[in-house]
């Protein structure tokens, strides 16, 4: 998913990759007295100490800071938080979410019905996201970066392979662990993406929507980007959704808030190279999901991608934008388990 980040209009518009690149060492912006960062060295990856802070108020009424099943891995240039969570014995399944998006962006529903199905399903905060504290000099960085982040939490939690499943931009992370790191992935499914961010681009008054400043207040900020959500999202369930927009909206606004990390990671996407010709070199279960009411990377995207990637399936769903609407969870389930499943099967 894409969700509000004012600080890649000139990237985006204008396309030129004019970003305010300091330097400086980054955290994300989080509310008053939360410690996301706990003072502690050589943490085990099942041990480390949850999140803890303020108490915040939900449109679903949950304590949206306070979650102990957010973890924190120490990693090369990165303290990345994350979720373990589905069969701790079962097959990894690594859910990387999109541009500006946090680990609860992947619906709860979805990462519990792949558990269910015996997955141990393992979803990071990407850096410049969510809970997780990035540290590099200079500030700018490449799209392998983040793919490299993701390799470096497999080894945190010694696990050799993974099902690699990603969602916009985090399809594009997925296609690149893919290529640059193919030991390491039993099977990719690529969601809402495409090869190289020409390809299925978004409409001009779309990106206008995207790169709008939040206004000051957290109720209007809440509101806009419930407002893209809807702008970006399925139009068929728009009613349906209205509810759950708002409700991610709020616990996204309160979780944590990176003014300048949408700038540099739509940066990173727009100077990655095009994968086609790498896509096309891959042998592996491959599964290419997207929707037709998609405006923000358009179907497209979606096609480019099964077209490269050899014996791929490609599920087009007609009611589906640039979102992981409620009615379609279990189809979408079902399809990334069957997928998987043609590993045993020689695909």
């Amino acid at each position: 998913m894409f969700p509000h980040m004012p600080g890649a209009r000139a990237c985006l518009l204008d396309r030129w990759f004019v970003v305010p690149w300091t330097g400086r060492r980054a955290r994300p912006t989080l509310p008053s007295g939360t410690t996301p960062w706990p003072g502690v060295a050589e943490l085990s990856p099942h041990v480390e100490p949850a999140l803890s802070g303020r108490q915040g108020d939900s449109a679903a009424g949950e304590d949206v800071m306070s979650d102990n099943r957010d973890r924190f891995a120490e990693l090369t240039t990165v303290r990345m938080c994350f979720r373990d969570e589905g069969d701790p014995d079962g097959e990894p399944l690594l859910l990387i979410m999109g541009l500006s998006s946090q680990l609860i962006h992947w619906p709860q529903e979805i990462v519990d019905a792949l558990g269910e199905r015996g997955y141990r399903v393992i979803r990071p905060d990407n850096r410049d996201s969510g809970l997780t504290e990035w540290k590099t000099t200079p500030s700018q960085y490449y799209l392998r970066a983040l793919a490299r982040d993701t390799v470096e939490l497999l080894d945190h939690l010694g696990i050799e392979q993974a099902h690699v499943v990603g969602a916009s931009m985090g399809g594009m992370i997925a296609q690149l662990l893919a290529i640059e790191h193919t030991d390491r992935v039993i099977s990719l499914c690529s969601i809402m993406s495409t090869p190289h961010i020409s390809i299925g681009m978004a409409d001009g008054n779309v990106l206008e929507e995207l790169t709008k400043p939040l206004p000051p207040g957290r109720d209007d900020a809440i509101k806009q980007i419930a407002g893209l959500y809807a702008t970006i999202g399925s139009k068929t369930y728009a009613d349906s959704e209205r509810e759950r927009r708002l409700a991610m909206a709020t616990q996204a606004y309160d979780r944590a808030q990176h003014p300048e990390g949408g700038t540099r990671q739509v940066t990173a996407a727009l100077i990655a190279p095009n994968r086609t010709k790498s896509l096309k070199q891959l042998r592996l279960p491959a599964l290419v999901i997207h929707g037709a009411e998609d405006p923000l990377i358009k179907i497209a995207g979606g096609e480019a991608t099964h077209a490269a990637l050899a014996d791929s399936t490609y599920l087009p769903l007609d009611t589906m934008g640039h979102d992981l609407p409620a009615p379609l969870h279990d189809q979408i389930v079902a399809s990334i388990a069957k997928n998987a499943a043609r590993v045993t099967s020689g695909f």
